[in-house]
């Protein structure tokens, strides 16, 4: 008789930690409606990368998102959740910019023919609710263009003569950033 309240008493003591257990393991926070993604430009496969941006994609709940669902002339995470952050493995030129290898927070000012696109040296952060031009590295302008309907916002590099450019794409628009990395092309002014 006591060997099967010992069983029993064991079966619903196992029984009791297999349900615990299962029950924490399926108690997540609330996960990221955006996913996150890491984009690299290296000049092959093989080599060690020049750039790394870390990002959100946010989807478009429609087909013009500029100027709607993100408004034309405030300042953008260039993504979503966290600041967008990209990171320089070598020093560059950021359009006509000189600037330090490093990791800089990616923000944006979108209009309707142009973007202005802002590094700034304050990391870390949530969005654009802290941003703080105090830490502006670099700002520049460049044109928007047009391309094909894309769903999430995405960020690509296309290599150049100069260097690449960086792509930022959502919806229908087209934002190319002219990224100098090729040594005897950088200015330290």
């Amino acid at each position: 008789m006591k060997n099967y309240k010992s069983v029993a008493v064991i079966i619903v003591i196992t029984t009791l930690l297999f349900t615990v257990n299962k029950i924490n393991a399926q108690s997540f926070n609330k996960l990221d409606f955006n996913p996150h993604d890491i984009v690299y430009h290296r000049l092959n496969k093989e080599a060690k990368p020049k750039i790394k941006v870390t990002y959100g994609r946010p989807g478009a709940k429609d087909k013009v998102v500029f100027g709607t669902q993100i408004p034309f002339g405030e300042i953008w995470r260039t993504g979503s959740n966290e600041a967008t952050e990209i990171k320089f493995y070598n020093d560059v030129m950021f359009g006509n910019k000189y600037v330090k290898a490093g990791t800089y927070a990616l923000y944006t000012i979108p209009n309707e023919n142009y973007w202005t696109i802002i590094l700034n040296g304050a990391t870390d952060t949530y969005g654009a609710f802290f941003y703080n031009p105090k830490y502006n590295i670099a700002k520049i302008e460049v044109p928007a263009s047009n391309g094909i309907m894309l769903e999430n916002f995405s960020i690509a590099f296309v290599d150049k003569k100069y260097g690449s450019q960086m792509v930022l794409a959502w919806a229908k628009t087209r934002i190319k950033i002219p990224l100098y990395t090729q040594e005897n092309l950088i200015t330290r002014t």
